[in-house]
């Protein structure tokens, strides 16, 4: 399935259902969420899906995508028993997203992220392990794991039998907008969705050159962000409350930064 964007659920709250089916209806077709009661509220994502397919929309259509989130990114709301194996865990948490997203399979399951840092260590293996099971019983598919960095990545598909098809990671642009994990996964076909990429970097949109490649091409400054993102083989997400953003992350994506404004975007992390 191909898609430009990704609409992402974290912190709705009770308005999680009216702002997926908000977005849903303004296009987008990829959904982001997490069985974590303490940002997101997964069971009103599938209820939005719901309604939605019920009116005449294939669940094919849409590419939903959760994820397993450790002991310590949870409040007291578990979706897993805290004294089960870690693999258990994972069981427990794939049935219950599942359950909570009314749907037979996931599109995309990934580790909210690893255990240890900076190297992966044995829960991570155990957790990678379990992961893997999740995708040959046909519950996702495609696995992946959020919040990696390269050196972590790279063990990964050195020793890992199901290679992470999907990174999701916050995106600086001091760091070249992730540069290192970015060329990681260009090598190795991932694909790479970067996320916060105007709440971590809203000095970027203040340049003068980006205000003018937003006057260029018709768009607002947080467009030429995305466009960039796009250009640069990343999957951006957002998480608008604002139909008229909605509308406008998605019709930015026709629009194309020339090979000076890409350089620059590239390289502005280091000017701040």
């Amino acid at each position: 399935m191909n898609f430009s964007f990704i609409y992402g659920t974290a912190w709705k709250k009770e308005r999680t259902e009216a702002l997926v089916t908000l977005a849903l209806e303004n296009g987008f077709v990829a959904v982001d969420t997490a069985n974590q009661a303490k940002h997101y509220t997964e069971s009103l994502v599938g209820d939005a899906f719901s309604k939605f397919i019920k009116r005449g929309h294939a669940r094919e259509q849409f590419f939903i995508q959760t994820k397993f989130t450790s002991l310590d990114g949870q409040d007291h709301r578990l979706p897993y028993d805290r004294t089960a194996k870690i693999s258990i865990q994972v069981e427990q948490s794939i049935e219950s997203s599942l359950k909570q997203l009314q749907v037979d399979y996931v599109d995309s399951y990934l580790l909210h992220g690893p255990y240890n840092y900076p190297d992966l260590g044995e829960e991570d293996w155990e957790v990678w392990g379990a992961l893997e099971k999740v995708y040959h019983d046909g519950k996702t598919k495609r696995i992946g794991v959020s919040n990696i960095n390269h050196r972590q990545l790279i063990a990964l598909l050195e020793r890992s039998t199901v290679k992470p098809s999907v990174v999701q990671n916050r995106c600086f642009a001091e760091t070249g907008w992730d540069f290192h994990v970015r060329k990681i996964c260009d090598a190795f076909k991932i694909s790479y969705q970067g996320f916060s990429l105007l709440t971590a970097n809203p000095f970027v949109m203040d340049f003068p050159e980006v205000k003018k490649m937003a006057e260029r091409l018709g768009v607002e400054p947080a467009q030429v962000v995305f466009i960039f993102a796009h250009q640069s083989g990343m999957i951006p997400l957002t998480g608008t409350q604002n139909p008229i953003h909605m509308a406008q992350d998605l019709s930015a994506m026709k629009y194309r930064l020339d090979s000076s404004e890409l350089e620059f975007l590239l390289q502005c992390g280091l000017k701040e």
